[in-house]
This record gives C-alpha cells, sequence and structure tokens, in this order.
C-alpha cells in the first residue's frame, strides 16, 4: 500500500492547445478511497491513464509513495486496473483469468491457486471458479475482474467507470460491495465515475474535475455542504441544486416578489464585476411549502411529480412576472425549479404551489466568477 501524490501533472494531447489535464495537485493517503468525478471530457479517465502509466505526463510528476513512477514503465509501478469493460479471456476459465497476470509474473502455481482461492472467497466466487465467463451474469464477470486485480496485491487500485456496463439495480448493489471491498483490504484505491451519486456513497473524499481543471477536493458531506463554486454546487446532489442570478437590494435577493436576506460576508464579496447581481443556490429540500401570502413566498407551476416512496420532488417554473432572476438553471432546462415535498401530500400537475426558503440554507456565489462567497 502506498501514498499517491499527483504533482502538477498535465496532459496535453498533440494537435491541441488546452490540456486535457491542467497542473492536476492531488495528494491521496494510504488506503485511501478518493472518486474522480466530471462530466464527460473532463480529464477525470486521463488522470487516471496518466497514474496507471497509459499516457504521458507533459509537465509534473505523480509519485506513488516516494517514488517517483512519471517516467516509469506500466509494467512496473505495482499499480492494477479495472476497466469499464470486463476485458476478461473468453476461452479461459475464472480461476485462469484471475491468475494470468501472476501466470506471466512466473508465480509458483500453488500460490497462483491459493490466492484466487482466497479472492474468490471474497468476491463470493467460489462456486464459479471453473465457469467460462459467457457463464457468468454481468455483475459477477465484473467481480472476476476485480479478483484479477486483488490477487496481485497491488500497492493501488484504479478503476475507470467498472459499473457502467451494470443495470441499475446491479449496480447500487455492486458499488456497496466494492466500497465495503476496499475498506476490508485497505488498498489505496482511485476509481473514476460520472456519476455524482456513486462518488458520494463511495468516497472517502471526492475530487470534482472541469475541463481538466480541478475544481474541489473534499469528504462527500463537505461538498454538499459547502461547494466551491457554482459548478460543484450544481454537479454534486440528486435532484441537482436550484441555482439562479438575482438582483440584490438593499442587502437582500430579490427572487420573485420575496427577498432573501444574505450574510455580511456575502454582501462584502460582491464586485464591481458583479454589477450589483448574486447567485444565489437552494437545494430541493431546503424549500418549505408556504401559505401564498408569506413573506417572501416564490409560486412554483407543477409540471412533473416524482415520487419514490420515501421521497417526492416536484419539478415546476417559476412564472415569469415573479421569477426576478437573470438565469435561473436546473438538469432539466431553464426557470426550472425543484422541491422536495412530503410524499403523503403531493400536489398535482398544473397546481401551484408556494415556497420559500429555509433560513440559512442558501448557498452564495459570486455572479461573475462562480466562486464560494460565504
Amino acid at each position: 500500500m502506498a501514498t499517491v501524490t499527483y504533482d502538477k501533472a498535465s496532459r496535453i494531447y498533440p494537435g491541441t492547445d488546452r490540456p486535457a489535464v491542467d497542473a492536476l495537485d492531488i495528494e491521496i493517503a494510504d488506503g485511501e478511497f478518493l472518486v474522480l468525478v466530471g462530466p464527460s471530457g473532463c480529464g477525470k479517465s486521463t488522470s487516471l491513464r496518466m497514474l496507471a502509466g497509459l499516457e504521458d505526463i507533459d509537465a509534473g510528476k505523480i509519485w506513488v509513495g516516494d517514488r517517483d513512477v512519471t517516467n516509469v514503465q506500466p509494467k512496473d509501478r505495482d499499480i492494477a486496473m479495472v476497466f469499464q469493460s470486463y476485458a476478461l479471456y473468453p476461452h479461459m476459465t475464472v480461476a485462469e483469468n484471475m491468475g494470468f497476470a501472476l501466470k506471466i509474473a512466473k508465480v509458483d502455481k500453488t500460490e497462483i491457486r491459493q490466492r484466487v482461492e482466497a479472492a474468490a472467497k471474497i468476491l463470493d466466487l467460489t462456486e464459479y471458479l471453473d465457469r467460462k465467463p459467457k457463464a457468468l451474469s454481468g455483475g459477477q464477470r465484473q467481480r472476476v475482474a476485480m479478483g484479477r486485480a486483488i490477487v496481485r496485491q497491488p500497492q493501488v487500485f484504479l478503476m475507470d467507470e467498472p459499473l457502467s456496463n451494470l443495470d441499475a439495480k446491479l449496480r447500487v448493489q455492486t458499488r456497496t460491495q466494492i466500497a465495503a471491498l476496499q475498506r476490508r483490504l485497505g488498498v489505496t484505491t482511485v476509481y473514476v465515475t460520472h456519476d455524482q451519486v456513486e462518488a458520494l456513497t463511495m468516497g472517502d473524499r471526492i475530487a470534482v474535475l472541469k475541463d481538466g481543471v480541478l475544481q474541489q477536493v473534499g469528504t462527500p458531506r463537505e461538498m454538499y455542504d459547502t461547494p466551491a463554486n457554482v459548478f460543484v454546487a450544481g454537479f454534486i446532489g440528486s435532484p441537482a441544486m436550484n441555482i439562479g442570478t438575482y438582483k440584490v437590494v438593499n442587502g437582500a435577493a430579490q427572487v420573485g416578489t420575496g427577498l432573501v436576506q444574505l450574510s455580511r460576508e456575502a454582501i462584502a464579496g460582491i464586485k464591481d464585476d458583479d454589477k450589483g447581481m448574486i447567485t444565489l443556490g437552494f437545494r430541493p429540500e431546503s424549500l418549505d411549502r408556504a401559505a401564498a401570502n408569506a413573506e417572501g413566498a416564490i409560486p412554483v407551476e407543477v409540471d412533473v411529480v416524482e415520487e419514490l416512496g420515501s421521497d417526492a420532488f416536484v419539478y415546476g417554473r417559476v412564472p415569469d412576472a415573479f421569477a426576478g432572476a437573470a438565469d435561473v438553471k436546473f438538469e432539466a432546462g431553464d426557470s426550472q425549479v425543484v422541491v422536495r415535498v412530503d410524499p403523503r401530500d403531493v400536489p398535482a400537475k398544473g397546481d401551484t404551489v408556494w415556497v420559500t426558503i429555509r433560513n440559512g440554507e442558501q448557498h452564495t456565489f459570486a455572479a461573475a466568477s462562480g466562486a464560494r462567497l460565504a
């Protein structure tokens, strides 16, 4: 086991001016489970491949423990990788697939069998060791791919979206197994995903990337409660945070016909570039239903109600006459607002519900830069 350090590591692909990964600077502790997350094309898989030695590093360095591996061949880095595709040999049994890397390394057959059987026991694959991959389900194949990495007993595990090929229910089950397995083995793990729910539920820490640039690193709770900028605020959380840019009037944000009071720190952080505007974020669970005549109440015209049993979410629209926002954003489109409501008191489509933002639960960002203000 070892620490992993990206020391301002950059990768620029030939024929492009903008780095795919730009001066990535992260320290990953020994035994830590770090999740790299971000939208497609943000550089997360490239970052993983740089650590594996599959991509050249154009600037900076990468360390595994106290060893500079920037120019070390992939086979000599003592790293095991689990890919999105299972990459199993169809003509080999499960046991042969899991032990193949050890066979190539000329490890004794008895030791190979011991390691394979130990990994199979951990992964509940003991009864499948003599089967071929075609006789296994998707989840079992993915566990075989993980077993192949485990038997090598590497210093670092790298996982590149290993659950993408699984159906939704199996994905939830398998991500729990992977997280539990990593805790049990205690091996430093770097896990890449575009699914922020996976990131929140699996990682000790999360690193969010955008356009090759690291936006924020922190625990799941830190990322959820104190996002560093508008991008992280809108990316982390499901459903996503409601975000809008509003005019500042007498120390408050003008949201619809109501005023949302702002902290002194937020007011002090407003610069000339912001032109008297502030970006306000509020999560669906930070909205309370209220009477139409309540102070600061915002009307939401219900478009869709998503009932999940234990929760219900209203996807609605703020009427133009009340919006008061230069730019309201949500995953589903402009001017959309999401509200979490009591699943036993759900409004009908077409209804109008009035909501207020719970005091102290709004997030404030600079309108021009998107950086967090308070």
